[in-house]
């Protein structure tokens, strides 16, 4: 791996859906999740870093040091007993061992950093107590997002759909078809915001340039390989990333933030939004504090 990253970055994301559900809230029948005060569409973080993993689970397919911790199908004590192993120490004797190696707790979490891109992320709570007292330590990790919210609100529409394969046959005799129904956002576009830290890069993860250039790879991608027939069709726009030409930063995150602006491109249009042709994205880069750079993919 390559050395951690030397600058502190904020980012915007700004994708879109059209007749899908970017989000669905369990706590509402699975229905797009709603800021009820406002009407925003809310997409949560924990959505955005799965598409995020699932991107990097597939380009790296489990390659060395770019493993994902947090992925489907595998219990987090697996890769925790993973390190124990690697360091020769088990949950019987890890207590005898930090005693005799002070150092032993932080080369835990340095195993798990170097092994799993996701833990040099966003960080991760890997301790836990069920049967095995497995414990490696606990991250904060430099990357760090925000709900993402619509810029306009949205309505969600429930869409009542039927169709002909019958569950069983004593429903097969009394009828021809079966009703469901699905939630969909006719158009919504969200904006994310997100952090990066170099000083929690430096101190605690290791998260490298390396691993940065993947992380704008997969934030561009993430809905790529992730289409469904549920989440309609999703598309990061534009990623808007603001560099700082030092560790701590030159100015604070929001006003860099506040540089982003997103309006219609018609004032004077009152219909509902249908396309991201609707919106003018605009960045004020002359009113960036020194220091400070912007740069727009996407």
């Amino acid at each position: 791996m390559s050395d951690p990253i030397k600058n502190r970055y904020e980012f915007v994301i700004l994708f879109d859906v059209e007749n899908g559900n970017p989000n669905g809230d369990p706590d509402a029948g699975n229905m797009p999740r709603v800021d009820p005060e406002t009407g925003l569409g809310i997409v949560t973080d924990v959505c955005l870093k799965r598409k995020i993993r699932n991107y990097v689970e597939t380009v790296k397919e489990d390659e060395a040091g770019w493993r994902i911790y947090v992925k489907d199908g595998v219990p987090l004590n697996r890769s925790d007993a993973e390190a124990y192993k690697a360091l020769d120490v088990d949950e019987k004797t890890v207590k005898e061992k930090k005693k005799a190696d002070p150092d032993l707790d932080r080369k835990i979490r340095d195993w798990m950093c170097a092994n799993f891109y996701d833990i040099r992320t966003f960080g991760a709570v890997m301790t836990t107590f069920v049967k095995a007292a497995l414990n490696c330590g606990q991250v904060r990790g430099p990357v760090q997002l925000g709900f993402a919210r619509s810029v306009e609100p949205i309505v969600p529409q429930e869409v009542t759909i039927t169709r002909v394969a019958i569950t069983t046959e004593a429903d097969a005799e009394k009828k021809g078809t079966e009703m469901g129904r699905k939630y969909i956002v006719p158009y919504g576009l969200y904006r994310c915001e997100g952090y990066i830290s170099a000083n929690l890069a430096r101190k605690t993860t290791g998260f490298s340039e390396e691993d940065l250039k993947l992380l704008w790879q997969a934030i561009l991608n993430m809905f790529e390989n992730d289409h469904s027939a549920a989440r309609g069709k999703m598309a990061v726009r534009e990623l808007i990333i603001f560099k700082h030409d030092s560790e701590l930063g030159c100015a604070p995150a929001w006003k860099l933030f506040g540089a982003v602006k997103i309006a219609r491109k018609d004032p004077a249009d009152t219909a509902p939004a249908r396309a991201y042709s609707d919106y003018a994205v605009t960045v004020d880069e002359a009113a960036l504090p020194a220091g400070v750079t912007c740069t727009r993919m996407g």
